[in-house]
């Protein structure tokens, strides 16, 4: 009768831990916009079917993964293609609270797009960050090894000093209350 019951319970563990497969299977779907971008385009991603307020989006094809908020099921947010990929199909996975779907991007060339356009952009100038004259000046100046000076030095031998005597003065007090 033990091992009706245990087979019994195994089942069921074995029926609910793959139920939410079975729906994601059924169940979500995803749209991007636009369906076919061109490299450095930003992109909205929407799924359908996660129980979730929050998703996450991942592809070789994004600059980073979108992270993606919403309610009832339908899930938005969105992201930016590689502006070096190449042209070509990429998969996009969105992981919900309960399931995965998958689907595709296929980036093209963008309309006149030359290879000066596509290469990376390298800057020719140092970026103007602010802190106005302060960073100027520290940047000029040239860098000087600094140091505990004559003052420091003193202060720290006569406190080294203080606590040997206090030091002593314990000891001396203890070898006399002992003996």
């Amino acid at each position: 009768m033990g091992s009706v019951r245990l087979t019994l319970c195994t089942v069921v563990l074995a029926v609910a831990a793959f139920a939410p497969a079975a729906q994601a299977a059924d169940g979500g779907s995803v749209s991007v916009t636009p369906s076919s971008p061109a490299a450095g385009a930003d992109l909205t991603l929407r799924v359908t079917g996660c129980a979730g307020k929050t998703a996450t989006a991942a592809s070789a094809a994004f600059v980073a993964d979108a992270r993606l908020t919403g309610a009832d099921g339908s899930l938005a947010g969105e992201t930016r293609v590689r502006s070096s990929i190449e042209p070509g199909p990429y998969d996009v996975e969105i992981t919900c609270a309960d399931f995965q779907v998958k689907g595709r991007i296929t980036v093209v060339t963008a309309k006149g797009a030359t290879a000066s356009a596509n290469a990376l952009a390298t800057p020719v100038a140092p970026v103007n960050a602010g802190g106005g004259w302060t960073a100027t000046h520290l940047s000029a100046m040239e860098p000087q090894p600094t140091g505990p000076g004559t003052g420091q030095a003193v202060t720290g031998l006569v406190l080294a000093g203080v606590a040997a005597v206090a030091v002593v003065l314990r000891r001396s007090r203890r070898s006399r209350e002992t003996g």
